[in-house]
């Protein structure tokens, strides 16, 4: 079994949005059985939580269920994960600051890195504080690297 963790820093918005959009990829092609998927922040500001409004409205309407409850990634995440999947340079920054060792730290990949249209070392942005299609276009951004990322998985 395949162990993914997607992590941005409050767990509401992003990493849910990747988590929703993975299981929901998985789940059309039958492999859902063989991966494990879940989502975290890297600080404990809406930890028990669900998923932004927002966030969730634009899942929904591309017909992608966000199952996930905010949580904080811990130290111990790091034996539980095969990948973790940053949101953006900071947040792996901070994930790779918390790993117990060198191992640990070479689970740590931004999650655009497997977007092949993605600009190098591009991080997802955070729709938060924006307003107008913010939630839509990290959908879109999320999507196109989940995609790389299940194709580059199974090609292993």
């Amino acid at each position: 079994m395949v162990r993914l963790c997607f992590v941005c820093l409050g767990n509401i918005c992003r990493s849910p949005t990747a988590e929703g959009i993975m299981l929901h990829l998985l789940q059309q092609q039958g492999l859902g059985a063989r991966f494990h998927v879940d989502s975290a922040g890297t600080s404990a500001l809406h930890v028990s939580e669900g998923p932004d409004p927002r966030s969730f409205a634009a899942a929904r309407a591309r017909g992608v269920h966000l199952p996930g409850v905010a949580r904080k990634f811990q130290r111990e995440d790091f034996a539980r994960f095969d990948h973790v999947l940053a949101m953006d340079s900071e947040n792996m920054r901070l994930l790779r600051a918390l790993a117990p060792d060198e191992s640990a730290r070479s689970k740590v990949r931004l999650l655009r890195s497997f977007d092949a249209a993605s600009p190098a070392g591009a991080g997802v942005p955070d729709p938060y504080y924006g307003e107008g299609d913010g939630f839509e276009r990290v959908f879109d951004i999320c999507e196109a690297a989940c995609r790389g990322l299940l194709t580059e998985l199974l090609a292993k």
